[in-house]
């Protein structure tokens, strides 16, 4: 249902299903949804009601459950507990392709098409039960690419269409199977913004002729620009269902995304910063998608100072990491520390110089999973635990231990591959590595993400220490109030550029949510004033 429609009738009209039957009702409901991963609680309790005829974004910040909760749907994953129904009828999907027969179709981040097929070819790719002929399949791709504004040319190969056009493409092959719901995850991450507000006229077509569409974005101006109702999940919960879009605004979304820590420590008192040993000058990166990730960014974090970095997931905060921590290269620009210009330099020199490293993404990034806990609390100083060209066990051993005792890892055999610990004790693993190295310069990127009350004040409490050895911390987190709390200033980063710095201590939450947002350009020591660069949603 469009913004401003009469709500009167909502979720009582009747509708023509693909099978011929009259339904009434909601397209979908996850009701109690649960879904746990070896110590991951992904979805915990989670609702979702969807509207025909409706565009409906689904938005948390990375980790809130998103994915899983519209897997769920699709049948990829199966509750542990919780109903799922469509269009009336109770579900529990074994296969995507049960949910495909009730009339969802999803398109994921990562396309799943066949390069040296055709467009039409990979349209029908593992249709059944059909004599396809060539030119047939053409017209009738052809046919229904305009029925939707997806222009497409249905003879060419994949391999020569553009990001966009794929996707294209992946849309044609859910409404070709009639799905009647389609899930879009993440889709404007590959698109260029003309691409982006092309989609969302299509999306709009599609919502016209009653399909009703799921989408899943990070891009809250994308969010009001094309949606209809929101639903907001937190750490696998539903905060917010079916706000009407029109009348919340993004601002206020972004506010509901990022919610408040369960517990944060004590703000650290305040002192005179030091020397500054983290300087980034006007640093640029591309995505892995090609596009501009870092934009001309400028920061700098003193000796004895917490400055964290504020923003929607999805806005160059994990590359600006990656960039200054050697992992993925600079377009432009300077990364130094201590006044040296690392701005080349591989990631092991950059350690050696001093720099600690807490990524987000604890076993893709900072640990090994099948390696054992002495081994991943190793990887940084193996050169100085080996004897010859091999590990000395029995160093290494008493190392590991020291480690495990002193940030409290509670594991079994040190020699037991780590992937059997809880995800708070693969993160105290994690930065204690990091910190007993005793570092100049730390960046913690969402440093307490997943970890229970006692884990949060762990972390933060060991941030502050490190703050009061002198030691320069840039804190990237989604958690708002983590930042407000620990933070000595506050930057906030928006499409790739840092748009806005705040006084913890005096801002106000509502200014710092429409900088994340790009509504403004803003300075905690007085008025907000328009961002001259940003066009806002």
């Amino acid at each position: 249902m469009r913004p401003g429609s009469d709500r009167r009738f909502e979720g009582m009209h009747t509708v023509m299903t693909g099978a011929g039957v009259l339904t009434t009702g909601p397209a979908v409901e996850l009701l109690g949804i649960w879904k746990r991963f070896p110590g991951v609680v992904a979805n915990a309790g989670a609702h979702l009601r969807v509207e025909r005829g409706s565009i409906h974004a689904v938005l948390g910040e990375n980790g809130a459950g998103k994915s899983t909760l519209m897997n769920v749907l699709a049948g990829v994953y199966r509750p542990d507990e919780g109903e799922v129904r469509v269009e009336g009828a109770a579900h529990r999907f074994r296969t995507p392709a049960d949910a495909l027969a009730a009339g969802i179709g999803m398109v994921h981040q990562e396309f799943r098409l066949v390069p040296s097929f055709t467009v039409a070819e990979n349209v029908v790719l593992g249709a059944a039960g059909r004599l396809l002929r060539r030119q047939a399949i053409e017209d009738e791709v052809a046919a229904l690419a305009d029925r939707f504004g997806l222009a497409t040319e249905p003879d060419r190969p994949v391999w020569q269409l553009s990001m966009g056009e794929r996707q294209r493409v992946e849309i044609l092959k859910a409404l070709w199977r009639d799905a009647r719901i389609l899930i879009l995850d993440e889709p404007t991450a590959v698109l260029t913004p003309a691409e982006a507000d092309e989609l969302g006229a299509v999306l709009r077509r599609m919502a016209d002729a009653g399909r009703s569409v799921i989408f899943i974005s990070h891009k809250l101006h994308e969010v009001t620009g094309f949606c209809d109702e929101a639903t907001v999940l937190r750490r696998g919960e539903t905060v917010a269902a079916s706000l009407p879009v029109a009348e919340t605004g993004a601002a206020e979304l972004a506010s509901l995304m990022v919610g408040a820590s369960p517990v944060t420590t004590g703000r650290p008192p305040p002192h005179p910063p030091g020397e500054p040993l983290l300087e980034v000058t006007g640093l640029s990166a591309v995505g892995d998608r090609g596009l501009t990730a870092v934009d001309a960014v400028d920061l700098t974090v003193r000796a004895g100072e917490i400055v964290g970095i504020a923003g929607v997931a999805g806005n160059g905060q994990r590359e600006l990491c990656q960039v200054i921590t050697g992992l993925r290269p600079a377009t432009g620009g300077r990364v130094s520390l201590a006044g040296v210009d690392l701005t080349r330099a591989s990631p092991r020199t950059r350690f050696r110089a001093g720099l600690g490293y807490i990524p987000e993404d604890r076993l893709g990034v900072g640990l090994a999973p099948r390696l054992s806990v002495v081994d991943n609390a190793m990887l940084r100083t193996y050169a100085e635990h080996r004897r010859g060209p091999l590990l000395a066990a029995d160093r290494a051993a008493v190392h590991c231990a020291e480690l495990v005792e002193r940030f409290s890892v509670r594991t079994g055999s040190l020699d037991d591959p780590i992937a059997g610990l809880s995800g708070g004790n693969l993160q105290r693993l994690l930065v204690g590595r990091e910190l007993s190295e005793h570092p100049r310069v730390v960046v913690a990127a969402q440093p307490t993400r997943g970890l229970d009350v006692q884990g949060v004040k762990f972390i933060q409490d060991l941030l502050i220490a490190e703050r009061g050895a002198g030691v320069a911390v840039l804190l990237i987190s989604e958690d708002l109030d983590e930042l407000l709390t620990l933070a000595d200033r506050l930057l906030v980063m928006h499409d790739g550029r840092i748009v806005g710095e705040f006084d913890p201590n005096t801002a106000a939450r509502r200014e710092i949510g429409e900088a994340m947002v790009g509504h403004v350009r803003a300075s905690g020591d007085g008025p907000s004033r328009p961002d001259p660069a940003g066009e806002g949603p």
